[in-house]
């Protein structure tokens, strides 16, 4: 079996995997907080560690994959007033929106997916051995963590407890020990949800959510836990402090894996710049495995910088992967090739093993069936060419037409052209497709496909030997 090495965020090291049980790996990953559409930087946490979840079953006979989702929250509060529905409806339907939005992305389900509202029991629990560890304390209805009481607080972001405390995205109230102390438990006005709990009816703090949820499914120590690098603190943070000192014997979880952050433009994405771009959004304009590809193409602990062209990029090395395959289609299943396999083993290194996909890309142009095999495979890994070439190509037609007023505002705000993704056998197919219409002398057909090229940024030229184009 392949040696597994990951960049541990909390030894800032890249080191061999060992599992704590060879036959069974245990992994958490912070999912989504259901309020709204996903956005692309809420996709990249998710495809990355799809990527890892596959490789893992491919490594190891067994893998539990725990990816949550919070369904109680302040910003889910909020957004449920401003909409006058009920909460339950909001996270019903986004959470509904997530799971189309990752399945078009190609992302599985994990194997379990707990809702914060189903574990209040646990995290009850959780909180009644910390203030009897002497590690929280109650105050005006409230439950805190006091950070003084875990030395190793810190260790993770690397900061000082001076940086902590300025750094700290809590609220700084009265009845707080310290500054840096943060909500366990928080009380919860009639209007609100709210649970019964031995300090009065309220509901959990975000952080406490995460340790309940991991703990029920995975134990008190665990393989790896992952997610954006923007969760490391103060989430992941007290996410530590509060599972170590409920059971002060653990080690929680061995290994902490961090996604880089996302670029729109050069910029990081925010709704005072308006640039904050859905799944939803993107789907109407590139085929979900395009995006899929686009995410990839940057090594996970790196900067991605997403843009029109990084994603056209991404279907242009997609059209030439399925070239490939449909020069030389795979005639059996092989399996995944040591340069593919090596690359994902050194840290998940996806820019690398796409790299030696080309060279398969080659040799299976030049006729040869293995290569197309390999290639086949390690696109399964990745979770891509999985479809036939001509499904493939077809798709390049679907999102004709999808640009409207919304889309064109939404153009000015972030600086992308979205003059379409399409691939050049996508081209010829509609050109044929025209061709055909005024044969049929059906001109205003004829004429709307030229429009609808038009948009995407193709010209066409008509003449003696027939239709042209190119690209505007």
């Amino acid at each position: 079996m392949a040696a597994l090495f990951l960049h541990n965020s909390l030894t800032r090291e890249k080191a061999r995997f060992t599992p704590l049980d060879p036959n069974h790996v245990r992994m958490y990953v912070c999912g989504p907080t259901v309020y709204d559409r996903a956005h692309i930087g809420n996709a990249r946490p998710a495809v990355v560690f799809d990527v890892l979840a596959g490789l893992l079953r491919h490594l190891y006979p067994r893998l539990t994959y725990v990816r949550n989702v919070t369904d109680v929250d302040d910003k889910i509060n909020a957004r449920a007033a401003e909409n006058h529905e009920p909460i339950a409806e909001l996270t019903k339907r986004t959470l509904g929106f997530y799971h189309q939005d990752m399945a078009a992305l190609g992302v599985a389900p994990p194997t379990v997916e707990p809702r914060a509202t189903a574990h209040i029991a646990e995290m009850i629990d959780l909180i009644t051995r910390l203030i009897a560890g002497g590690h929280a304390y109650e105050a005006e209805g409230h439950v805190l963590f006091a950070v003084a009481s875990f030395p190793e607080y810190g260790r993770l972001s690397g900061r000082s407890p001076d940086e902590l405390r300025a750094g700290a995205r809590v609220e700084v109230a009265p009845y707080k020990r310290d500054p840096g102390d943060f909500v366990l438990w928080k009380p919860s006005p009639p209007e609100l949800p709210g649970w019964e709990s031995p300090w009065g009816r309220g509901r959990p703090g975000w952080h406490i959510e995460c340790s309940a949820m991991s703990w029920r499914y995975l134990g008190e120590d665990f393989d790896i836990h992952g997610g954006g690098g923007d969760l490391l603190f103060p989430h992941h943070e007290n996410e530590i402090a509060q599972s170590r000192c409920a059971f002060p014997h653990s080690h929680f979880a061995r290994v902490w894996l961090h996604n880089g952050m996302l670029l729109v433009n050069g910029e990081k994405m925010s709704k005072s710049l308006g640039n904050i771009i859905t799944v939803e959004e993107l789907l109407a304009r590139a085929p979900g495995e395009a995006v899929r590809f686009a995410l990839l193409r940057t090594h996970y602990r790196g900067v991605l910088d997403f843009s029109d062209n990084a994603l056209k990029d991404a279907r242009r090395e997609l059209d030439r992967f399925y070239r490939a395959l449909q020069k030389t289609p795979p005639r059996e299943e092989g399996d995944v090739p040591h340069s593919v396999m090596d690359a994902l083993c050194d840290d998940l290194n996806t820019p690398l093993a796409i790299s030696a996909m080309h060279k398969l890309a080659d040799d299976a142009m030049a006729g040869d069936e293995t290569a197309a095999a390999g290639l086949r495979a390690s696109g399964e890994m990745l979770g891509i060419l999985q479809k036939s070439a001509e499904e493939w190509f077809k798709i390049a037609t679907s999102n004709v037409g999808a640009i409207g007023p919304v889309h064109m505002h939404a153009e000015s705000r972030m600086g992308f052209s979205w003059r379409g993704i399409i691939s050049d056998e996508g081209v010829e197919l509609r050109i044929a497709e025209r061709a055909k219409a005024r044969q049929e002398k059906n001109f205003a057909r004829a004429d709307e496909i030229r429009n609808e090229l038009a948009a995407l940024g193709v010209i066409l030229e008509d003449g003696p030997a027939g239709t042209t184009w190119r690209r505007g």
